[in-house]
């Protein structure tokens, strides 16, 4: 196979690439104007995907777990009662009608490029719909489904498939991290992981489909950090694709770096940029707006984006000029006040299981994957989630979901439309992903375990006329039977919660169970609904 590069001088274009265009200093509270700017240090164009097999080795590495580089926790100073916590079940309001079910990539997960075995935890389930597939990633692997049968069509394969024949780190480490998008606005897929050779440079691998269809040709680039650049999230935008990172110098954190990719230089195969802005150690686990819908934000608007602050929500919004890198913006952080929370398990493990005293973790520590934006033309909303602690006392509490709906986002500080914490019984609920369809429901899906409970899988939903803070009609979408054992409490590290983009109402959500105990045995489901009376 043929693959046509753009790959000149490729270590002189690595050490170039470390050195920005423009600089800027690193803030907490002033506005910051003139971005970083580096170039993609090597692009190529991939044919087809659908003639790319896996090798023999590429699932029979040694079990590894991935490591938790930590944040600051910020959190509320002592033990503080849940003021928004919806603590029994609502009746009636949103019902949902259920559409496929089926197992993505787990251990022992079989199609037609082979059968995967887990190497590596957790496995930082993700997945997003498209026309025609979806497509799922978890760490080290991916495979494409076609999404009217929930048959696997490709995969599956190693994630640095995608990169083969590309040259340097991108194709040579299968490191994880993955974020799968689905570029609605040109139906284009978007699949993203990061690269670590020891020491770094460190690498960003982005490749963006040249058409629908998962299988076919991609465009392909590498972008470089010195930092160690984890835990990347993406977003959609018009005029970019944003990403964030927590930056790690070595073990010390070094602060969120928020950056936008070339969008438009992407999706037609040309030499790309990047630009971004370095926060403080003030500030992590920021996530960018992603776009769900078909109404586009207003020409020119900037991506809005969040982190979690102690009883709070840090919000910015990021405007880049592609043609002029000093006219691009970071405006202040503002602080949203929201009620006030404590981070469920302290930030750290207590999450319970059936039949072990192994506990999982709840990265409680920051947001939860998506930040999802939709446009309803008079109003634009964005809707997010994190993990909490409900209960009597700090010794006595268990987690539940926090969600929030943000409106008035051009305003400097925007409004807390509605919040609350879903916490209808003793269940520990975390990990989980938040959408909005276009009627204004809203489904939260997340992870479930107690002392009597294997961990499983439940979605809730609102209908946009119920009671304003409230979710009901709890689903349980799978109950697993199996726990983690043996010193293994890597959980997640995120699920996906996604909006088909061809009817705008049925969700697509994705998580990870245990079909028996032990360890490096995880498998995930893959699940569609709708809520009634969206059509």
């Amino acid at each position: 196979m043929r693959f046509v590069s753009h790959r000149v001088l490729f270590l002189a274009a690595c050490a170039a690439s470390l050195l920005p265009f423009t600089a800027h200093a690193t803030s907490d509270n002033a506005a910051m104007a003139g971005a970083e700017v580096s170039a993609a240090i090597t692009h190529d164009h991939l044919p087809s995907l659908r003639g790319l097999m896996p090798k023999p080795d590429d699932f029979s590495g040694s079990k590894h777990v991935k490591e938790w580089k930590k944040i600051p926790l910020i959190d509320a100073p002592g033990f503080v009662q849940d003021a928004v916590a919806q603590t029994a079940p609502v009746t009636g309001g949103a019902s949902t009608i259920a559409g496929l079910g089926f197992d993505g990539v787990g251990n022992g997960f079989t199609g037609p490029q082979g059968t995967y075995t887990v190497d590596s935890a957790p496995p930082d389930t993700n997945g997003a719909v498209g026309a025609t597939q979806y497509v799922q990633w978890v760490n080290e692997a991916f495979a494409v489904f076609d999404k009217t049968t929930g048959k696997v069509v490709y995969g599956p394969v190693a994630g640095n498939t995608l990169w083969t024949g590309f040259g340097g780190p991108c194709e040579t480490h299968n490191d994880g991290d993955p974020i799968v998008k689905y570029d609605r606005i040109a139906n284009r897929w978007v699949m993203t992981q990061f690269a670590l050779p020891s020491g770094g440079p460190y690498y960003q691998c982005v490749a963006v489909s040249q058409t629908s269809d998962a299988t076919g040709a991609w465009n392909r680039y590498a972008f470089q950090y010195t930092n160690f650049p984890d835990y990347p999230k993406a977003g959609v935008w018009p005029d970019a694709y944003y990403v964030t990172f927590n930056m790690f110098k070595g073990n010390s954190f070094a602060g969120a770096r928020l950056c936008a990719y070339d969008r438009n230089s992407m999706l037609n195969g040309a030499p790309a940029t990047q630009q971004c802005f370095q926060l403080s150690t003030s500030y992590g686990g920021v996530l960018p707006a992603d776009l769900d819908g078909a109404t586009l934000p207003s020409a020119g608007s900037p991506n809005y984006m969040l982190s979690k602050g102690s009883s709070s929500l840090n919000f910015w919004k990021m405007h880049v000029d592609w043609a002029n890198p000093a006219n691009s913006t970071l405006s202040a952080a503002a602080s949203v006040p929201v009620a006030a929370f404590n981070a469920a398990c302290g930030g750290g493990s207590c999450v319970p299981q059936a039949g072990t005293s192994e506990q999982l973790d709840s990265l409680a520590d920051r947001l939860m994957y998506r930040l999802a934006y939709r446009n309803f033309g008079t109003y634009e909303s964005l809707v997010v989630n994190h993990s909490v602690a409900v209960g009597a006392s700090r010794k006595n509490t268990y987690a539940a979901v926090r969600w929030y709906e943000l409106r008035n986002l051009s305003a400097n500080t925007p409004t807390v439309y509605q919040q609350s914490t879903f916490a209808p019984d003793s269940t520990f609920r975390w990990m989980g992903s938040i959408a909005m369809d276009k009627m204004g429901n809203i489904a939260l899906g997340y992870s479930t375990s107690s002392s009597s409970l294997h961990p499983g899988i439940r979605f809730a939903t609102r209908l946009k006329t119920d009671q304003l803070n409230t979710l009901s009609n709890e689903t349980v979408m799978l109950q697993g039977t199996g726990s983690q054992l043996n010193n293994l409490n890597r959980w997640g590290d995120y699920s996906a919660m996604a909006l088909d983009p061809v009817d705008d109402c049925t969700f697509w959500y994705t998580n990870e169970y245990l079909q028996a105990n032990g360890t490096f045995n995880w498998s995930t489901r893959i699940a569609s609904f709708k809520i009634a009376g969206c059509q």
